[in-house]
């Protein structure tokens, strides 16, 4: 069996074209259903009911962990204004080590890092409110 890579190619298009994760095409006894998803573009491609085709595009996996805000507050980056930073970008950091602090009611709360690794990102600017759960930093 011999599958058309045109109908895989038009259904891959409209998938960017109207902003869609997956759409399915069945003619007769073939049936190719295309999706996609945040990790990774997939095309997937079933040809007569229980043989499966899958064509994959290469996947980078990303082992970085995000270090979450543990109260709703302000971020500080420093421990005083115009201080020298907690973290930087690309800074090596140990469990246990202040990332930022999350003022809240008056009161400056330090967040510990989870976990020894490299800084990859910080999400946040010094005073910029910040939610419980929402990502202030990613580490390696």
């Amino acid at each position: 069996m011999k599958i058309n890579k045109n109908i895989i190619k038009e259904l891959n298009d409209y998938l960017e074209e109207f902003n869609l994760s997956e759409i399915e095409y069945t003619e007769k006894d073939i049936k190719v259903k295309v999706s996609k998803s945040r990790i990774s573009n997939n095309i997937e491609a079933l040809a007569p009911i229980n043989e499966k085709k899958i064509i994959k595009d290469e996947v980078s996996i990303d082992n970085s962990k995000k270090i979450t805000s543990p109260i709703i507050g302000t971020a500080y980056l420093a421990p005083e204004p115009g201080g020298k930073k907690f973290i930087e970008i690309g800074q090596k950091i140990k469990k246990g080590d202040t990332i930022m602090i999350v003022e809240a009611m008056k009161t400056m709360n330090h967040v510990p890092s989870p976990l020894d690794g490299v800084v990859k990102e910080i999400t946040v600017q010094d005073g910029q409110p910040v939610e419980f759960g929402q990502t202030i930093a990613t580490i390696d």
